[in-house]
């Protein structure tokens, strides 16, 4: 129990990488706001966590709607009394070629994956100042191998994850002074819906999502470690970011690739 009476925040929390980012660290202890764009996934989540034994509220929504960082944030103070550990989770894939590639296919992408963290971000500060604390706060940014070196088809997304590492970059600097910790984690083939080529749909509009069978069983063969890493293995590395183990670590990217990079 190394997060016990520590409360988080987890946008994207209903599904996948963020739902295990958030049932891990409620078994560490921590009392979670989970977020999804869509009210039932983040409900099934509150409630896994609240079989084991934790604590839990849902704050469903979207992240980029305007005013929802405050609404997140606001969230967490009022249920559980505190914000310890933020983590940018929420985001997804709209892929095209640049010459193809719509503004509004590039505008998506950058407001869900870095306008939304950076409103959240702005949200928690005014609480961070007026509630110092004895311990170190997290903020884990989750960013991507696109966002370091860049992938074919992925313009938009590649930007805004590279995005991601100068917002961290930037935010531990800015908030050292707040005994605040600020990294990212930027994941590689991470097995998921969002890498099975199906589509989702986000706010009425469908989305082709995911990886040609081809393409995903070359990318396993350049992993090291020989395969896709699960979400449960994706939530490892953001809980070593959470931990007080970690509070001498800020303003890094930690690669949770198998070896890839």
């Amino acid at each position: 129990m190394k997060l016990n009476g520590k409360a988080a925040i987890v946008t994207g929390s209903g599904r996948g990488i963020g739902r295990a980012i958030a049932l891990k660290l409620a078994a560490e202890g921590a009392s979670v706001v989970v977020n999804d764009l869509d009210a039932e996934p983040a409900e099934e989540t509150v409630a896994a966590i609240k079989a084991a034994g934790g604590a839990a509220v849902a704050c469903p929504g979207s992240v980029t709607e305007p005013g929802f960082g405050e609404r997140m944030v606001d969230t967490c103070a009022e249920s559980f009394g505190a914000l310890d550990i933020i983590v940018n989770n929420a985001g997804y894939t709209w892929d095209n070629v640049v010459q193809k590639m719509t503004d509004d296919q590039w505008d998506a992408i950058l407001d869900v994956h870095l306008k939304a963290p950076f409103r959240i971000l702005r949200a928690a500060q005014p609480y961070l100042k007026a509630h110092p604390v004895e311990h170190h706060r997290k903020v884990v940014n989750i960013s991507s191998i696109a966002g370091l070196g860049g992938n074919a088809g992925q313009a938009n997304y590649a930007a805004a994850k590279a995005g991601v590492v100068g917002l961290t970059k930037t935010m531990a600097k800015e908030w050292g002074r707040y005994r605040v910790n600020v990294n990212a984690v930027a994941f590689g083939l991470i097995e998921t819906r969002l890498t099975q080529d199906s589509s989702i749909e986000v706010e009425g509009q469908e989305i082709k999502v995911g990886v040609n069978a081809n393409l995903l069983a070359t990318m396993k063969l350049m992993i090291p470690l020989g395969r896709g890493g699960t979400p449960e293995e994706a939530a490892g590395s953001v809980f070593l970011l959470c931990l007080p183990e970690s509070d001498y670590v800020s303003g890094q990217v930690l690669v949770c690739g198998g070896g890839y990079e």
